[in-house]
């Protein structure tokens, strides 16, 4: 920042915004407003590196305190390893700025000792130990603590240097629905199961009304906890996307993301002229749940094929390129034609063979190879429905998904140093469907029989080599679930169920 002799102007360069540059009128005001001198002579504000763009409103804190020390309102060494970030009001309040957690992260990793964040985002801002976070609610206010005449609103921690963490193991997903509450689809149920206890992929199959919808809203109830570092990788997406709410600093649950089929490639995906996240990459750590899947379109679920394999989306621009994590468990539902009836025991299909193979051409090889659990969701008959016994519950299921994630990440605990047998070193799975090439190998052998079986499988279904692996990743969660560290031929099998077999129209 410069201020010389000169008429009376404030300038500002280095590629800023629409919200950036109408940053000098919200300072102008927020200072005069403050009871604080605004210097009437000429005023540059360079925003280094000037040739990157500059957007948003969180500038605005950081430009008034620059023209006050410059005006020596304020001292300058009293913001010397200070990051500073606020959007101004015109009466010089301090409001809300998304991003707050990610900022305040690079703040600490770039060496700041110290933060000065909005008063409702201090909290977001605390979770990351090791930078003084100070909460600011007026530009006057601050201006009389750098001056020592107030004490600085400093967000208190407690003994270990970090705000009491929220007990995420006590933040079961809300809204969701109970297994106790379906009725029949046991082979179902199991399925779901499974792919809880292992992050699997899922695609289920069947007729209107069998209940696959419901199915998939049950799943979040029987989701494992979530470590703290996955908690924060969360929240750091949804500060980003300014989704958090008010109230709550922290995502403690696992995301359960529902797009309808008419969502546009760049909200699934992510991107806009400043690249947002999009649903794959809100759904991280979580579910993302793609209902009538052959509605969606073409070129969007192409798409996700890389970011179901890499678990990171890349979005590239002009000006540069971002890179949002996507580590997603994808769910999907389809109708098994475009009537809906097709292979249902009372309802006869009305489509031709012609439609009913365009209709679930519509969802390519590639992708269906990358999906680990395929389902015949069949419909539920009458003694079923008016059974009255309540079903197993979800908090019971909970608990067996928890210990196999328990034994998956114990298993894991040595692929973070370079004591990994796999090679693999500082790649470490979450759970069994993270797992490369180099750790099946090596946490997934087969005995004599189940080799036998794998190649018989393997000719009789026509695998590929991924789903060979995908397989066997399956049959991995399926022992944990046994709490078996030998993966039998009874595991195997059961894996081998959930492949999809080629029918006759």
């Amino acid at each position: 920042m410069d201020s010389g002799r000169g008429l009376a102007s404030f300038t500002l360069v280095g590629l800023p915004d629409a919200a950036v540059k109408e940053s000098a009128e919200r300072v102008r005001a927020a200072i005069r407003n403050s009871g604080l001198h605004f210097p009437s002579n000429r005023v540059t504000v360079n925003l280094a590196p000037a040739d990157l763009k500059k957007v948003g409103p969180a500038y605005d804190l950081p430009i008034a305190l620059g023209m006050l020390a410059a005006s020596e309102q304020v001292s300058p060494g009293a913001l010397e390893g200070a990051l500073v970030v606020g959007e101004l009001a015109l009466d010089g309040s301090v409001r809300h700025v998304r991003g707050i957690l990610p900022m305040t992260a690079f703040a600490r990793d770039q060496g700041f000792k110290r933060i000065f964040v909005p008063l409702a985002d201090a909290a977001e801002a605390a979770l990351i130990p090791g930078i003084e976070v100070v909460a600011v609610q007026s530009l006057a206010e601050l201006v009389s603590a750098l001056n020592g005449l107030t004490a600085m609103r400093t967000v208190a921690r407690d003994q270990a240097g970090g705000l009491r963490m929220p007990d995420l193991a006590a933040a079961p997903a809300a809204n969701f629905t109970d297994f106790k509450e379906i009725k029949g689809q046991e082979v179902a149920k199991r399925a779901l199961e499974v792919a809880a206890a292992g992050g699997h992929n899922v695609l289920m199959s069947g007729s209107p009304g069998s209940g696959k919808t419901m199915l998939a809203r049950a799943l979040p109830g029987i989701l494992p906890d979530m470590t703290l570092e996955e908690a924060l990788d969360v929240t750091r997406i949804y500060s980003v996307a300014d989704m958090l709410p008010p109230d709550t600093p922290m995502v403690t649950t696992r995301p359960f993301r529902a797009p309808h089929h008419t969502i546009s490639h760049a909200g699934l995906i992510g991107g806009g002229k400043t690249p947002r996240p999009g649903e794959v990459s809100l759904a991280h750590r979580g579910v993302l749940f793609l209902d009538e899947l052959p509605e969606f379109d073409t070129r969007s679920l192409e798409v996700l094929r890389q970011p179901m394999e890499d678990k990171v989306v890349t979005i590239s621009r002009a000006s540069g390129s971002l890179t949002f994590p996507a580590s997603f468990q994808l769910v999907a539902a389809m109708n098994p034609c475009r009537c809906g009836w097709y292979g249902d025991p009372i309802k006869p299909c009305t489509c031709s063979p012609a439609s009913i193979s365009q209709y679930q051409k519509r969802i390519s090889g590639p992708l269906l190879d990358r999906i680990d659990i395929h389902l015949e969701v069949s419909r539920v008959d009458y003694e079923k429905l008016s059974d009255t016994r309540a079903g197993e519950s979800s908090q019971v299921i909970r608990r067996r998904v928890q210990a196999a994630r328990d034994r998956q990440a114990a298993r894991f605990a040595a692929l973070a140093t370079s004591a990994d047998p796999a090679g693999q070193a500082g790649r470490v799975p979450t759970c069994n469907a993270d797992m490369t090439v180099g750790h099946v190998r090596v946490y997934c052998q087969l005995d004599e029989a189940g080799r036998s079986l794998m190649k018989a499988a393997m000719n009789q279904l026509q695998m590929s080599a991924r789903a060979f692996h995908r397989v066997l990743k399956l049959a991995r969660t399926i022992a944990d679930l046994a709490g078996s560290e030998r993966i039998s031929t009874v595991h195997l099998a059961e894996a081998l169920q959930y492949r999809p077999r080629r029918t006759e129209l």
